[in-house]
């Protein structure tokens, strides 16, 4: 069999849909040694992020020539028995298509994107999910939303969950702290949320409870360090945080790789997390994964992740949200409890069992495909292009 697979989200610091279509190619190098795979990356800096027995081939960075005219002409080129993509497959795609829809923000949250943004998604989103032989979402709660929103069969649509890739580890806090120390001139303990800087972070709320938590316990020496891409809302929330009375207690990292992520959720005192909508929210798993109590909203995906290791609370109320941290800051014993039952809960969750029933899948459609049309070329040359 031969795999396609759309990889240009690898290298582009698109966080999620970056360590989803990462961590699957790895397991699929190590789960799949009889079929070929070929993934089609933007950048050539990606080329080191994909199975060295991998075939990659290089498509454009502008999403309208990669799907309207670059990824159509390559699988026509290199006829594979399916190709997996994530929320968009290419106009006239030649071949039979799975998707990834990590969530539906941009149908029953339209304001958390820019304009153009949301009304691309509707469109290229509703084409592709109709005509995919499966899709994939993360969470069962994603799950019923893009069957409210597509009337798709149930069995069309398959929860495939997200996981801790294995470089999230506890790590000693006293060694984190020390990196913090020397790499980020942090000598101070902190309260740490991670997620790019766009509306449905609900960063505004976070600083409103963080300035809430400084004004009724003044002897908490705690900082606020965000760490997320930037984006067109980021002037919004670094505006806020210089208003803001704790203004010079509130840190922007922008965005960092996984090796420094490790670290910061290492010397952290505890995991926040506010958002308002998430279609599983990888953040809390990687944070548990490090042996931190986390605190996180009680909306969307988030409870089926977190389950009961972690506190959680309504992302709209600002007191709750401070409530919650407070009580993680103060209570040490509970802080303790929290951290061995996030430990655990993160072990729940298995990319290689994601990538089991990915493989499945593929095998699934291919066969049909394959008896139905196709008869793929054997790829001879390991060679990029």
């Amino acid at each position: 069999m031969r795999f396609s697979v759309d990889a240009h989200a690898i290298g582009q610091h698109l966080t999620g849909n970056e360590t989803y279509i990462r961590n699957l190619l790895t397991c699929f190098a190590n789960l799949d040694r009889e079929s070929e795979f070929v993934a089609y990356v933007s950048r050539p800096s990606a080329y080191a992020g994909i199975p060295s027995r991998f075939q990659t081939r290089l498509v454009s960075e502008n999403p309208f020539i990669r799907l309207g005219v670059d990824l159509t002409r390559k699988l026509r080129q290199d006829r594979p028995d399916l190709v997996h993509v994530q929320y968009t497959a290419p106009l006239g795609c030649p071949v039979p298509v799975v998707v990834s829809v990590h969530d539906v923000s941009y149908l029953e949250h339209p304001e958390y994107f820019t304009r153009f943004r949301s009304w691309q998604l509707r469109n290229t989103v509703k084409r592709t999910v109709r005509s995919a032989a499966r899709v994939f979402t993360p969470s069962d709660f994603s799950k019923q939303a893009i069957l409210r929103a597509y009337a798709l069969p149930d069995e069309k649509v398959m929860v495939m969950p997200n996981a801790v890739s294995s470089s999230f580890r506890p790590v000693p806090r006293e060694t984190s702290q020390r990196w913090a120390r020397a790499h980020r001139e942090y000598s101070f303990p902190f309260i740490l949320t991670v997620g790019d800087l766009q509306p449905r972070k609900n960063h505004l709320r976070l600083i409103r409870a963080f300035e809430e938590i400084v004004r009724a316990h003044p002897h908490l020496p705690h900082h606020l360090v965000m760490v997320g891409k930037e984006t067109w809302y980021s002037d919004t929330v670094r505006t806020a945080a210089e208003k803001s009375p704790t203004g010079e207690r509130i840190h922007f990292t922008g965005f960092v790789e996984d090796d420094e992520l490790l670290r910061l959720y290492g010397a952290c005192d505890l995991f926040v997390y506010p958002s308002l909508y998430e279609g599983f929210g990888l953040p809390i798993l990687e944070a548990m994964a490090c042996g931190r109590a986390v605190a996180c909203s009680n909306t969307s995906a988030m409870p089926e992740v977190a389950d009961s290791a972690a506190l959680l609370f309504d992302p709209h109320s600002v007191s709750e949200m401070a409530r919650a941290m407070r009580d993680l800051l103060l209570d040490a014993e509970l802080r303790t409890r929290m951290e061995r039952l996030g430990l655990h809960r993160a072990t729940l969750f298995s990319w290689e069992k994601t990538a089991r029933k990915t493989l499945d899948v593929y095998y699934e459609i291919a066969g049909r495909s394959r008896s139905r049309t196709l008869s793929a070329k054997p790829v001879t040359s390991l060679a990029r292009s």
